[in-house]
């Protein structure tokens, strides 16, 4: 399935998105969270929905780009925090 994501992404020009639930709970953290995301993925929007029920972390990646989901998931562990991919 993601294969042919790619593929439509680089004929529409889509963002890759994948969505995360959190137990990020604080705007502060967030704020850190997000620094530290971009400083180790640069080429990523990311963003906090902490008025959702699982306090969303959202992130894009330019073009087909993948987003390094593991890695993403390991370094917000590494701040204290748990991290998983929302189910579709």
């Amino acid at each position: 399935m993601k294969t042919m994501l790619n593929v439509w992404s680089r004929v529409f020009n889509w963002n890759m998105v994948e969505v995360f639930r959190t137990n990020v709970i604080d705007p502060s953290d967030a704020t850190y969270i997000i620094s530290q995301i971009r400083k180790k993925f640069s080429t990523y929007k990311v963003n906090f929905d902490l008025d959702d029920c699982d306090n969303i972390l959202r992130v894009e990646s330019p073009g087909s780009n993948n987003i390094a989901t593991g890695e993403l998931i390991k370094l917000v562990h590494k701040m204290g925090y748990q991290m998983e991919i929302l189910p579709e």
